[in-house]
């Protein structure tokens, strides 16, 4: 795993041993920031069940503004910390410990982006995307990029249209925002 563009380019990041926490893999992530490239400059990022922080610390490469990482686990946020440090982005970042549905509700910010990536199948996915269309946590032009399961059916949250989906195997990418397709600024769409 590794950063795959931007300042901190081919940096290596550490990752977790065995298979007990699935990763993005670096092929969809590269996919990942070539559809949102046109939001990243300066955004605020938020990412939820943040993992190892893979995703905001390539967002941080490719010039976002801020990050929050947030998940629930120790493990995971030790890693964090550890990519943010590796790749010199700890001033640039905020480490929260909370349940993802928990921390939108309290957060009380915007954010331009927001990345979704919870264990397949929990419905943790689910009710993260109706607590971002409740709490008023993505800004205007936001957008929320969602990693699910190809088994899992599609998500249908009042607020927030699917602009977008990709799929790579087993791994489906959507991208929502709260404006139609039509007005997102997207490339391709």
């Amino acid at each position: 795993m590794r950063v795959i563009a931007g300042s901190k380019r081919g940096t290596k990041l550490c990752g977790f041993e065995g298979d007990s926490v699935r990763p993005t893999t670096d092929r969809v992530k590269e996919n990942i920031f070539n559809i949102i490239a046109p939001y990243v400059s300066g955004a605020q990022v938020l990412d939820l069940f943040a993992g190892t922080g893979a995703l905001a610390v390539e967002a941080l490469s490719r010039g976002a503004g801020g990050a929050v990482l947030c998940d629930s686990s120790g493990a995971s946020l030790k890693l964090v910390r550890e990519n943010l440090e590796r790749t010199g982005f700890a001033h640039a970042a905020q480490v929260v410990r909370s349940d993802a549905v928990l921390y939108l509700k309290q957060c009380g910010r915007q954010f331009d982006i927001i990345f979704l990536d919870p264990p397949y199948n929990t419905g943790l996915l689910e009710a993260a995307m109706r607590q971002i269309a409740e709490s008023g946590v993505l800004s205007e032009s936001g957008i929320v990029l969602a990693e699910r399961d190809g088994a899992q059916p599609d998500i249908a949250t009042e607020g927030l249209a699917l602009v977008k989906e990709k799929k790579y195997g087993r791994t489906h990418i959507c991208v929502y925002a709260k404006q139609q397709p039509i007005q997102t600024g997207i490339e391709g769409f």
